[in-house]
């Protein structure tokens, strides 16, 4: 599944919520699906970035992926493991948040993807950023990374809708 269908797929679910559904937080230290769908976007964003940073740098990095980097691409995905952020990097995401405006910042990610699509390839494999926990990734690398961090997210939105079931929707 490519990551701009795994956006799709996404997007689609939002309809199945109601906004009580959305926001609703089981426990503490877990997050609503509203909260869930922020943390894949603010970050989608963020990956993307790195992309457009990538195209316009002019420097070649020698440094590569560190060893959880090479397997996470090795392997083509996060395992399946809950990653629990540092403090500092793990404020709670935003549970304000309505489905309509969820389904648009969901297809401007989309549409930031779709501009580097055909472009990502194009770029030298030796401009890179760095990522706090994999090493120096290339455009290819932090486009891929996207669609990585989408698909693991949909482990956590099952077990939030499973959650959901003594919830009612009105």
């Amino acid at each position: 599944m490519s990551v701009i269908e795994v956006i799709d797929t996404y997007k689609d679910n939002l309809r199945k919520y109601s906004l009580k559904q959305l926001r609703y937080i089981s426990a503490e230290g877990t997050w609503s699906i509203c909260q869930m769908y922020d943390h894949i976007i603010v970050v989608a964003h963020e990956y993307i970035d790195k992309v457009e940073a990538c195209a316009v740098s002019e420097e070649e990095q020698v440094l590569g992926k560190t060893k959880s980097g090479e397997h996470l691409f090795e392997i083509g995905g996060f395992p399946p493991i809950k990653i629990k952020l540092p403090d500092e990097l793990n404020s709670p995401p935003y549970n304000l948040d309505s489905r309509e405006n969820l389904s648009f910042r969901l297809e401007q990610v989309r549409e930031r993807l779709k501009q580097w699509e055909s472009k990502v390839d194009t770029i030298n494999i030796n401009y890179k950023m760095k990522h706090g926990g994999f090493g120096w990734l290339n455009a290819r690398e932090w486009y891929d990374l996207v669609g990585m961090h989408f698909r693991h997210h949909f482990r956590q939105l099952r077990e939030l809708e499973q959650k959901l079931e003594t919830v009612d929707p009105l």
